[in-house]
């Protein structure tokens, strides 16, 4: 199971980068994707859409105006789901992910770890 974060920030304040976090600690894999190059833990946050392999999950950093650009990225990595944070709600993305029969949730990564059901 591997986990893409787009949307991921160098900054600790942020959420991305909590998320980031949580995800190595929980021994899930991650990869992600940010606007600026950098490491967090063990995790290097890319710049470019690159087509990473066997993607079980995205979640969303990215308000909806900024998650247009990786519509067609989102879909062509054939994730099962796509967690869209607080923050990241997005109706027109749902459809679009629904027709292609991926999972949409709209939860926030960090609660469903905590809980244990990520």
């Amino acid at each position: 199971m591997k986990t893409l974060v787009i949307g991921a920030s160098l900054k600790p304040i942020r959420y991305s980068n909590r998320a980031i976090h949580s995800l190595r600690n929980n021994d899930v894999a991650t990869v992600a994707i940010g606007l600026r190059k950098g490491n967090v833990e063990d995790v290097n946050i890319e710049t470019e859409k690159l087509p990473f392999k066997n993607i079980d999950t995205v979640t969303l950093y990215l308000n909806a105006k900024r998650q247009e650009e990786y519509y067609d990225y989102i879909i062509s990595l054939s994730p099962k789901r796509v967690i869209f944070n607080p923050g990241t709600e997005n109706p027109e993305l749902y459809r679009i992910l629904k027709k292609e029969n991926i999972q949409v949730e709209v939860a926030c990564t960090l609660v469903l770890l905590s809980t244990n059901q990520y």
